[in-house]
């Protein structure tokens, strides 16, 4: 069994959202705003989050994934699911659990820019830099950690961790292994 190191607690991680929603109603003060959720991951953090934004948003959620039930990007961005809000000339905010790679954000930027909006930024809950392979860099995040396999707060490993509160380092036995 993987064991289980703690990164952030549930009360960190509150306060720091509360932080973050602040400053995108600072940011975005008397704009048009859409968030788009990045599914499954970004669900918790994204609940959250709209709860501190002290602006009307408009809301809706997009399926992307290169990981499947591994512990590595595929490379392989899949995106599932289209918008139901149009987006043209207004200011998009995509929220993501997890920048790792950046390949996933860089192809949904590409997908959503092609729909003529306002601006597009990127909010994510944590910003990992161990496997970046894109220049990009959120413009919002709540915590920057270097390394490790994180789970909890809608982050997982194989779609099991979503549901801790807090966001830990899954740490394999060498034993176990990874897929």
């Amino acid at each position: 069994m993987p064991e289980l190191l703690p990164v952030l607690s549930q009360e960190e991680i509150q306060e720091k959202v509360a932080r973050l929603g602040q400053q995108i109603s600072a940011d975005y003060k008397d704009e048009q705003l859409v968030l788009i959720g990045v599914l499954k991951g970004a669900f918790v953090f994204m609940a959250d989050l709209v709860r501190y934004i002290s602006l009307p948003v408009e809301i809706d959620f997009i399926t992307a994934s290169s990981y499947g039930h591994c512990d590595h990007s595929s490379g392989d961005v899949r995106v599932q699911d289209d918008l139901g809000i149009d987006i043209k000339d207004k200011h998009v905010l995509i929220v993501e659990d997890i920048l790792d790679t950046g390949l996933t954000i860089q192809r949904l930027i590409a997908c959503l820019a092609c729909r003529q909006p306002r601006s597009i930024r990127v909010c994510a809950c944590i910003d990992k830099t161990e496997r970046r392979q894109t220049d990009l860099r959120p413009d919002y995040w709540c915590h920057r950690a270097e390394q490790g396999f994180l789970v909890g707060y809608g982050l997982d490993y194989a779609e099991q961790y979503r549901q801790l509160p807090a966001i830990y380092h899954l740490q394999f036995s060498a034993s176990e292994g990874k897929k």
